[in-house]
């Protein structure tokens, strides 16, 4: 009697090579690589986005300090408290929660050019300068014009 061993030739038995296993897991981590570098790009870009809203609420704040400024050109005599010697640079603690030590300051400038003197007419500007993780410093500008009485 005569035995042969057939081999089977179907591939859904074969077990997979050892170079398919690596080249799988290769694509498993770039994937999931992909997936963390995602989540720490966006975690870094909400906390930019939260450091930008508090310094420009900074910034809109300076600018009510000056629209408060009492300037009342009818008045006897003229009253013009809106000069740049009353708005002088200041460092303030952004809004923003703390954890720990690490509180987030910024310095807010106010700047005030008359544009015209008739009729009677100021540029207000207020910047909020800001670091984000000591890395760079960032900018936020509002700028307006006022008038006597407004």
């Amino acid at each position: 009697m005569n035995i042969r061993l057939q081999r089977n030739k179907d591939f859904k038995t074969r077990g997979l090579s050892l170079t398919e296993v690596v080249v799988a897991m290769g694509i498993a981590a770039l994937l999931y690589a992909g997936i963390v570098s995602g989540y720490v790009l966006t975690t870094t870009r909400a906390e930019w986005t939260a450091y930008w809203l508090a310094a420009q609420a900074l910034a809109a704040d300076r600018l009510e300090q000056t629209r408060a400024a009492k300037w009342d050109t009818q008045a006897s005599p003229p009253v013009d408290q809106l000069v740049p010697g009353n708005f002088p640079p200041r460092v303030d603690i952004l809004d923003l929660p703390v954890n720990g030590g690490n509180i987030p300051l910024a310095t807010s400038y106010v700047s005030i050019v008359v544009v015209s003197t008739n009729p009677p007419l100021k540029l207000i500007r207020a910047e909020t300068v800001w670091s984000f993780k000591q890395r760079r410093t960032f900018t936020n500008t509002v700028v307006t014009y006022r008038a006597p009485d407004q």
